[in-house]
């Protein structure tokens, strides 16, 4: 006779029937423990047994950008790539880790490029209200222009229009002064954000980056910002149009086409955006993103005399070094045993999939283990943890994703 069937047979005693059943539910919970440590350490199979055991690989919290280390792609690639300019990064945004750089924490002015973060904090504050900005006598900047003047009124949104296709200084300004009432104010609204994003190595003091002593950054600082930046929707749309038309709330009637500086849209086939920038002491700076089979890079070159073709030589050694491969289970069938339940088995759903970042040679030896129970115990509640998916390369954990109980079985009187 089962231990259930014993249970289940027991009447008059309520009290004892009780004492009874959270015996049973104990020693069942401690063999289950037991036995399944023992398959999880043991298992090299396909299906392994998973139990509550505190490995790092079990209590690792997947994060699909932090997959793959930096030092095992830069030791396999290699850095054959040359660049004119005095400092360079190529950022994979997909792992966050840089596979390309000449003095990438080099303190260096960094021109219009600044525009990328005054242009998302316009972006922002016009989320939540686009209000109209009226362009007054402080606003006026020298340098690139999109040709604001005195009494126009222009939307915060079209404020960025004319920061990131022609680069318009009076734009950056107007957007500052606009926001934070002064551009010192707005410098440390920019500086705020840089510390968030982690640009350690960065110092705000002009909207536009027209040239300051105090006003730097680092190739890796800015890639870190233009990867952030391309987050945002909105910014990735403006930045990735050719031209675009903006109409003046006023004068009445009033509307100008602008072009974007960016180059590398119409060079680099699978260029999605960026900024150019340019002051005599800074010289030629550039940030760009490109996107070519789920892998996207920034490339950033400061004080550089062949940027154009620095950075198409920097996403073609990317794109021809690493490779993003999809581990998915979300159409695999998994199911296992219930005991105690109104039915003798559950399905299993994976609902997530997971992108690793490898080298282009290492793409197939990426490692899938899954660790599923023989059995559970009623009641059996959905969507919660069941099993996992564990993939490695070479022995190494790369990440998990979860298996959860896909219905609900209750547990039979």
């Amino acid at each position: 006779m089962s231990a259930y069937t014993f249970l289940k047979n027991i009447r008059g005693d309520f009290v004892l029937k009780k004492i009874f059943t959270a015996a049973f539910l104990l020693v069942a919970v401690v063999l289950s423990s037991v036995f399944g440590a023992f398959a999880l350490n043991t298992s090299s199979a396909d299906t392994a047994t998973q139990t509550n055991s505190s490995s790092t690989e079990q209590d690792a919290k997947v994060d699909t950008k932090k997959l793959t280390d930096i030092s095992s792609i830069l030791n396999t690639v290699g850095t054959n790539v040359s660049v004119s300019a005095d400092s360079a990064v190529l950022y994979c945004v997909n792992n966050g880790t840089v596979i390309f750089a000449k003095n990438p924490n080099r303190k260096m002015k960094m021109a219009s490029t600044t525009k990328v973060m005054t242009a998302l904090l316009a972006l922002e504050a016009a989320a939540a209200d686009d209000k109209i900005v009226t362009f007054t006598q402080e606003m006026v900047a020298e340098g690139s222009s999109m040709y604001l003047k005195v009494g126009d009124k222009v939307k915060l949104s079209d404020l960025a229009v004319g920061m990131l296709l022609c680069s318009g200084n009076d734009a950056a300004n107007a957007a500052a002064i606009g926001i934070a009432g002064s551009k010192e104010s707005f410098a440390v609204m920019m500086n705020k954000r840089a510390e968030q994003i982690g640009m350690k190595n960065t110092n705000f003091v002009t909207p536009s980056g027209l040239d300051d002593e105090q006003h730097y950054s680092t190739a890796y600082d800015m890639a870190l910002l233009f990867a952030y930046a391309m987050e945002n929707e909105t910014f990735t749309e403006i930045s990735i149009k050719k031209t675009a038309r903006v109409e003046f709330a006023s004068p009445q009637g009033k509307a100008n086409t602008y072009s974007n500086h960016n180059k590398l849209l119409s060079r680099y086939e699978n260029c999605i955006g960026g900024k150019t920038g340019f002051t005599k002491a800074a010289g030629r700076c550039l940030v760009s993103a490109a996107e070519k089979n789920n892998l996207r890079y920034v490339a950033v070159t400061l004080k550089a005399s062949d940027d154009w073709n620095d950075h198409a030589a920097m996403f073609d050694f990317g794109f021809d070094s690493l490779a993003v491969i999809r581990c998915s289970d979300t159409q695999t069938e998994f199911a296992t045993n219930v005991v105690g339940g109104t039915a003798d088995t559950t399905a299993l759903v994976s609902p997530n999939s997971i992108d690793f970042v490898v080298t282009k040679d290492k793409a197939a030896d990426i490692e899938r283990t899954v660790y599923i129970p023989k059995f559970i115990y009623a009641p059996v509640r959905q969507d919660v943890q069941v099993g996992r998916v564990v993939y490695k390369l070479g022995g190494k954990f790369l990440a998990q994703s979860k298996i959860l109980s896909a219905e609900e079985i209750e547990y039979k009187e």
